[in-house]
């Protein structure tokens, strides 16, 4: 396989774990591409490190052209962990090639590039897309509790993410035409998952929220972290997420030596020039009756109930706590109550085990199985992210998914 695109990501966070249960798998990375050259080095030589202490002699090469990373005969399936905007190419070119894909969340910035991945998936390769909570045995567990009935009739959700991550402003996410913002990059991952309990269309999404005066520019700040000597909570690499998630540390020097602002990792929060959304509340519609809200911003303090699902029956209603990964439910209107609790010692990787779930899900997909999530999925979480930043920009007014278009 090939990594195309050699981030946190491609090769840090999925590559990595390929690696590590290669034994398992029987996964060989052949190579990695970047835009930037000695990314893809560093990226390569990280992997090739992880086959060695695995006990496999195996050597992951840099690649420096996209196409013949992709259409190597020796590549069968082609990881796609670009910036988000840069996605359609890759896929499209692994499409015409005939291999299999892993398409990164979220599907694309824009609905014509959405629209076209899903086109070249059907005229020629399936594609498995990357929303982990597809593989996080709690998210797994909880909507498999409401659809089997134990708090009855599934009726209203509440997705809560209060999340430290105001790396979306250190990173190229500050950039909505290459990410689409936090509300594209992390709230697509919310979508699909109220999209998945719902089962049904969304028939309309409002939003209120936006930017808050938190990040407000500073131009007489230093443009990056390395370069600052001031006391402040968001300095990347030492927050509390950033040590938790493992990324407490610079990747390799590529990080460190950049120029560009979107090839950096460490800008300053209040850096001018960011132009994402930093909150919002959304609520949604479905066809069926069921409604949801997802409460989000990426200014919340560290904690350990950071983000929750709440899913209210006709019956009773369970509460999933993503990192303890404990399900309280209270069924019988409430004559009934317990805890589901789970023990799994790969919750200490990355996503909180569901990486390496992950790709175990990918050696069954290449073998031929049908992946859980896929792009048609990830249009339908790209349309609710539209309509949310619709809904924003005019006002809360209320619109259907389905309506939306991209932005002239």
């Amino acid at each position: 396989m090939t990594i195309i695109g050699a981030g946190e990501r491609g090769a840090y966070y999925i590559g990595a774990r390929m690696a590590e249960i290669a034994a398992e798998t029987g996964f060989r990375i052949v190579s990695v591409h970047d835009a930037l050259p000695d990314r893809a080095r560093h990226a390569a030589d990280h992997l090739t490190a992880i086959y060695a202490d695995k006990g496999i002699a195996h050597t992951v090469m840099p690649e420096d052209g996209m196409e013949a990373a992709i259409t190597d005969p020796s590549v069968g399936l082609v990881l796609v962990t670009t910036h988000t905007d840069a996605h359609r190419e890759p896929v499209e070119i692994a499409a015409r090639a005939g291999k299999r894909i892993y398409l990164d969340k979220p599907i694309s910035v824009t609905l014509a590039d959405a629209e076209a991945i899903l086109r070249a998936e059907a005229a020629s390769s399936p594609v498995m897309m990357g929303f982990t909570r597809r593989y996080e045995k709690p998210w797994i567990e909880a909507v498999d509790l409401a659809h089997k009935g134990r708090i009855g009739d599934p009726q209203m959700i509440l997705l809560r993410s209060v999340i430290p991550y105001t790396r979306y402003l250190q990173l190229w996410h500050r950039n909505q035409s290459k990410s689409g913002g936090a509300i594209n990059d992390k709230c697509s991952h919310h979508f699909d998952v109220l999209n998945w309990i719902a089962g049904a269309r969304p028939v309309s999404v409002s939003a209120i929220g936006g930017r808050s005066g938190i990040f407000a520019p500073d131009p007489d700040a230093p443009p990056r972290c390395s370069q600052c000597e001031r006391v402040c909570p968001y300095r990347r690499h030492q927050t509390l997420v950033d040590k938790f998630e493992g990324v407490g540390r610079v990747a390799n020097d590529s990080w460190t030596h950049a120029h560009r602002i979107e090839d950096r990792n460490d800008n300053c929060v209040f850096l001018p020039g960011a132009d994402i959304d930093d909150h919002a509340i959304i609520s949604v519609a479905y066809e069926n009756g069921m409604t949801a809200c997802l409460f989000f911003t990426i200014f919340g303090p560290w904690a350990a109930d950071q983000e929750t699902l709440e899913i209210v029956g006709a019956s009773g209603r369970l509460r999933m706590e993503r990192h303890s990964g404990s399900i309280d439910i209270v069924s019988a209107h409430g004559h009934k109550a317990e805890t589901v609790t789970f023990t799994d010692p790969e919750r200490q990787s990355t996503h909180f085990g569901a990486d390496l779930e992950l790709v175990r899900t990918m050696r069954a997909f290449c073998a031929g199985a049908t992946p859980p999530v896929g792009p048609g999925d990830g249009l339908s979480s790209l349309r609710m992210v539209h309509a949310a930043l619709w809904s924003l920009r005019n006002g809360g007014q209320p619109i259907d998914p389905a309506r939306v278009e991209d932005a002239p």
